[in-house]
Formats: C-alpha cells, sequence, structure tokens
C-alpha cells in the first residue's frame, strides 16, 4: 500500500502523521528522532535532576503513585522505586499484540517524549528508537489496561525490556527481553528517577492501534463505494440516485464523495438503468449507499483529526515545565477523547459492513434481483453457490454489532478510588480494530458475489471503473463453475483489499476520493 524504501521518518513531536505511523510500524521504515528534541529533553532532564537535588516533593520524583502520592520516596529508594514501578504494573494478560500494533505503540511513545515534557534522559528514548529500527519488538498482552492513567499495563511490558526484562521478538523468534536487545547490539538501561513513570503514562497504545485501525478504515470506505457500484450494476441498479442534484441539496462532504464515486466507478455501463425503466427506485441498500458510507467517511475525519492530535500531545503526568521552573500534576493521561474516537470508529466500520451484508443478500436472492441464478449457482439444487457466503457475511455482521457497543460509557474505579473515572479506551481501539478486520472480509463477500454475478450478465457491460474492479476480482479468484470451499477466495480478497490503496490502484482508470 505503501512504497517500502529506505527513507527515515523524522520525529519531532509534533507532525507525526498516521500514514508515518503505518510506515513505520507496518512497512518498518527508520527512525530518527531531531537534534531540537534531543536538546529540549535534556533541559527537561537537567531540571529534573535540580529538582532532586532541592530535594522538592513532586509526584512520581519524590512520591509513590496513585494512591501513594502522598507518600514521600528519598533519593536513596527512588531508583528502586522506578524499576519496582515497572514490574508491578505489568499484569498484562491475553494474547500479545501484533507486532505493528506495538512498534506503533513505540513511534508514537517515542514521539511523545521527545516533546520533552517528560523529564526522562534522551539516551533512554534513543533506545526506544534504536530497538524499532533493529526490529527489537516487546511483547504486550493485549489485555490490562483501562485507558485512565495511560496504557500503564502494557506500556510496562513494553518498557520491561528496555531494562532487559520481559520478552520481546527478534527476528522471528520470542525471546527474554535482555536477550533480544543483546541480540540486536544494543544494551538495556538502569532507570533513574521520574523515568519509570515517563515510559507508562500515556495513551499510546490505544493510540496506536487506533491509528492503524483508522488507516484501514480510511482505505475500506473506497473499496466499499467499489463494491456498491458493481453490486448496483449487477442488481440492474437506477443511475438518478447518485446524480449530483440531490446530492447537492444535503451537502455533507462524504455523501457527496460516496456517490461521485459510485457515479464515476459506473460511467459508460449498459446495466445500470434509468428512473421509471424498470423500477420506480431501488431499496435502501443501493439508493442510500452515499449517505450511508458518506457518514462513515465524515466520522473517520473527526476520528483522524483526534488522533493525529495525540500522536503529538504530551500525555504523561506530571509534566515538567523547565522554563517556567514549575512540574503540573494534571490529567493529560485521561483516554476518553481516543475512547470516544474509536466507539465511532467501530460504529463507523461496522455500518459499511452492515449495509454490504444487504447488498449480498439481493445478490443471492432470486426474489430480490432481476434474473440472476439463485445463489449465484451455476446448477442450483446440485450446487449451494454463494448461500452459506451470505450466511458468513451475516454472522459478521452480528458479531460486529455486539463489538460496536460503546467502550468508553463503562468505567471502574481503581487505584483505591484515587482513579474514580476511566475511558476504557484500548478496549474501544481493540474492538474497533476488529470490527475494521471483519468488515474487510464482508465486503470481500459482496465483491466475489457481484463479479460472479457479472459473469452472468456479461462483464463487458460493466461500466469503465466496476470493470476494472471485475478484472481486480477475477486476477485473484476464478468464477465458481462448481461449489468449492470459498474461505480461503474470501481470505484472500480480504487481505489483497487490506494491503492495496485503492484510490492509488485505480487512479489511472477513474480517479474517486
Amino acid at each position: 500500500m505503501l512504497p517500502m524504501d529506505e527513507s527515515t521518518v523524522l520525529v519531532d513531536g509534533g507532525t507525526m502523521t498516521i500514514e508515518q505511523v503505518v510506515r513505520v510500524a507496518r512497512y518498518k521504515e527508520r527512525v530518527q528522532i531531531s537534534q531540537s528534541c534531543l536538546d529540549q529533553m535534556a533541559i527537561s532532564r537537567a531540571y529534573v535532576e535540580k529538582l532532586l537535588r532541592e530535594k522538592r516533593v513532586v509526584y512520581g520524583l519524590t512520591t509513590g503513585f496513585g494512591k501513594f502520592s502522598d507518600t514521600y520516596i528519598s533519593a536513596e529508594d527512588t531508583k528502586r522505586m522506578q524499576l519496582n514501578l515497572i514490574r508491578s504494573h505489568a499484569c498484562g494478560i491475553g494474547p500479545p499484540l501484533t507486532e505493528e500494533a506495538v512498534r506503533a505503540t513505540m513511534l508514537l511513545r517515542v514521539n511523545a517524549l521527545s516533546l520533552g515534557y517528560s523529564g526522562i534522559r534522551p539516551g533512554v528514548v534513543q533506545l526506544l528508537v534504536d530497538m524499532l529500527n533493529a526490529g527489537v519488538t516487546p511483547v504486550i498482552p493485549e489485555q490490562g489496561s483501562l485507558g485512565a492513567s495511560g496504557d500503564l499495563a502494557p506500556l510496562s511490558h513494553l518498557a520491561l525490556v528496555l531494562v532487559g526484562e520481559g520478552e520481546a521478538c527478534f527476528r522471528g523468534d520470542r525471546l527474554p527481553g535482555s536477550e533480544a536487545v543483546a541480540k540486536a547490539g544494543l544494551q538495556p538501561i538502569a532507570l533513574e528517577a521520574k523515568e519509570g513513570l515517563a515510559l507508562i503514562n500515556g495513551t499510546q497504545v490505544m493510540t496506536g492501534i487506533g491509528a492503524l485501525a483508522c488507516y484501514d478504515a480510511v482505505n475500506l470506505a473506497g473499496w466499499a463505494d467499489c463494491a456498491a457500484a458493481l453490486t448496483a450494476e449487477e442488481l440492474r441498479g437506477i443511475r438518478d440516485a447518485f446524480e449530483p442534484l440531490t446530492h447537492a441539496l444535503r451537502p455533507h462532504p462524504g455523501q457527496g464523495q460516496s456517490a461521485a464515486n459510485i457515479r464515476r466507478l459506473t460511467q459508460g455501463s449498459r446495466l445500470m438503468t434509468d428512473q421509471g425503466k424498470l423500477r420506480v427506485q431501488d431499496a435502501y441498500s443501493i439508493r442510500c449507499a452515499p449517505q450511508v458510507h458518506g457518514a462513515s467517511r465524515d466520522a473517520l475525519r473527526y476520528i483522524q483529526e483526534k488522533l493525529e492530535i495525540e500522536m503529538n500531545a504530551a500525555t504523561d503526568n506530571p509534566l515538567i515545565f523547565a522554563a517556567e521552573d514549575r512540574v503540573i500534576s494534571g490529567g493529560n493521561f485521561h483516554g476518553q477523547p481516543i475512547a470516544l474516537a474509536m466507539d465511532h470508529l467501530a460504529i463507523s466500520a461496522s455500518e459499511l459492513a452492515s449495509i454490504s451484508e444487504r447488498r449480498t443478500e439481493r445478490l443471492v436472492n432470486p426474489s430480490l434481483n432481476e434474473k440472476l441464478p439463485p445463489f449465484l449457482a451455476k446448477d442450483g439444487g446440485v450446487q449451494s453457490g454463494f448461500m452459506i457466503a451470505q450466511y458468513t457475511a451475516a454472522a459478521v455482521v452480528s458479531e460486529n454489532k455486539s463489538l460496536a457497543h460503546p467502550a468508553s460509557v463503562d468505567s471502574i474505579p481503581s487505584s483505591g478510588n484515587q482513579e474514580d473515572h476511566v475511558s476504557m479506551g484500548t478496549i474501544a481501539a481493540r474492538k474497533a480494530n476488529q470490527i475494521v478486520l471483519n468488515a474487510y472480509s464482508v465486503i470481500a463477500i459482496e465483491l466475489l458475489c457481484a463479479a460472479q454475478a457479472a459473469d452472468f450478465r456479461g462483464p463487458e457491460k460493466l461500466g469503465k471503473g466496476t470493470k476494472w474492479m471485475y478484472d481486480r476480482c477475477r486476477e485473484h479468484v476464478s468464477f465458481m463453475d462448481e461449489d468449492r470451499v470459498l474461505s480461503d477466495d474470501i481470505r484472500v480478497m480480504a487481505e489483497w483489499m487490506r494491503k492495496t490503496n485503492v484510490r492509488e490502484a485505480i487512479a489511472s482508470v477513474v480517479p474517486i476520493v
């Protein structure tokens, strides 16, 4: 989807984009911290050391954490406290996060710390960069974050590897953290005052997972328009519903984009019909595709904005303001902005899948289409065709509906009721990511059914853009002349779509947005 060259992402703390996260997390582009960030971190660290010499009472520096914030910690115990913090907070359970999710987390943690408000030594952040560039990926269990004081449990598993503990993957092997770091030619570090807290206080797990899911969902919206266009042709859809006159009167940007995409994709079609010729109007899943797809597109714009603000924010606690001679203990670690955005992402992707499954039903149901074979089987009765493919789409859509229940409306107090309202943002991000992956499979099923229908109608009658879509389907999956196992076909299509930027791939044939 993105060029896999050897260019480098320069971390400056303020301009990170979702595309850069994808380049580093998924395509392993190299990372470098800007000199200005290194300088700012050094200034912040020098101020922390001044506070230590003056024995000032500062949360997380000379006090305990959470409910222990009123407990003074002596200089002799400070280093031990930082290591104990990491060990005690590494309570994650469940399967590990994917490599790309961990790499996204690492990059975003580097970016947040590089702002210079955490008081951490530049060398500690540089070790994170070196691990990214060397391919050392900490093993982080996916469950355990409340998304309130940041992603404490998962980020602790990341931090363990920095100190030579925990586990990490390196060149395909899962190893003790110390061994993985050593094999990469790196040295673990010993944490100083404030550094354990700085490493784990932030929203980078939920934001990293969310950035990758949002990127995939934006691409999914383009594929959804392609699928809707191909299905509309095979169902002899009415082209009038996509004309700009209607959409100009309800000027939501996403709606206009989806309508324009479907219009361009079906241009030149000999299958689309005019209003009143075969019927007066189509079912909602065809006629209202721009309105439904467009609403998800508009939501994704909002979600991307929130993610990119968070990616370039200081989410530590306390924050070090060396120039102002102040340390402020606030709540920038609270994940609510991302939790709400991730719940919105879950709903938006779920709806793209939901309407797609309804179009699939119309393709396979002979009572709902214009003279297509029942279940698109060449020899119905002897063959079942795509009957159960629609079942699968329906099952996944139903699962998505359960997963789309908002996580952000829940809260369980923790830390002796000191942390009495939490975001559940990481749960929201994980659910949203799963829904996006599920939606790719649902839209893949629609495309397979629409391509099968095109073979019965005659692919030469397709529009310019839909013919391109049909040809891509046939490059990956052949016409189903006889019943066969469809699981692999669905997987192949879904994986290809996720790896392929639809706008770039189709640009030379039909420009879509």
